[in-house]
């Protein structure tokens, strides 16, 4: 597991932008989604062509709120990073200029639909009535290139509780452009890997300075059950 730090200057700013330590300190839960980003084969199983050896590790943490999200009214949304050659708005400058050709086939193979690395990762729970999403970018809020956004605000969503891989990619990238876009966001800071502490820290400053609530696992297990038991309570 990353080891988490975040400075007192970067709370001490959070505290002074938004005049408390906390930006949620109850979570509706009939208008959140647990968005878990790109916990695919790819990016989880040993060997795998971009593997991210602390996305393992996350695993029990994240399955735990996906059932606590369950069992209080909440939407588990599961996004998979996705090579689609026929989608409309092509990606050719990421794929012809930020890649060698040589990782750029292995990519293409790797995560197009279908194939064994574009799966989600076995361990994790995912049941029949959570959502799956297939994105053909890091973000998975981009108008053309997934359909998360649509279908959450559909149900009425407003609030998006983040965990996945890569903690500074393609799950800050989902935080950044979600909150941008109408989303309260609580970002898990034991429910997303990266490559190193280093890089998972330093998107941690910046979610917790500017674009998110910064929580633990247990600490949103407990809000959403809490939610959970003010909605039975009221019936």
């Amino acid at each position: 597991m990353h080891a988490v730090h975040v400075p007192q200057y970067i709370r001490d700013r959070a505290i002074l932008s938004h005049g408390r330590a906390r930006l949620f300190d109850r979570l509706d839960m009939r208008r959140t989604a647990h968005v878990i980003v790109d916990l695919q084969n790819g990016f989880v199983a040993p060997g795998a062509p971009i593997e991210v050896p602390v996305a393992r590790e996350i695993i029990a943490n994240v399955n735990a709120i996906s059932d606590a999200v369950r069992r209080s009214g909440g939407v588990n949304a599961f996004l998979r990073y996705t090579y689609d050659p026929a989608e409309p708005l092509a990606w050719d400058v990421f794929f012809r200029n930020y890649m060698s050709p040589e990782r750029r086939a292995q990519q293409e193979a790797a995560f197009a639909a279908g194939a064994e690395m574009h799966a989600l990762y076995p361990g994790l729970d995912v049941r029949p009535d959570d959502l799956v999403f297939d994105k053909t970018r890091f973000s998975g809020m981009i108008p053309g290139t997934c359909g998360m956004d649509a279908a959450l605000k559909a149900r009425g969503i407003d609030t998006m509780i983040i965990t996945g891989t890569l903690t500074n990619c393609c799950c800050e990238s989902t935080a950044r452009d979600a909150m941008q876009m109408g989303y309260n966001i609580v970002f898990v800071t034991d429910g997303n890997a990266a490559l190193t502490d280093e890089e998972h820290n330093a998107t941690l400053l910046s979610m917790g300075a500017i674009f998110a609530d910064l929580k633990t696992a247990e600490e949103v297990v407990a809000l959403t059950l809490a939610d959970a038991g003010v909605a039975a309570a009221a019936e």
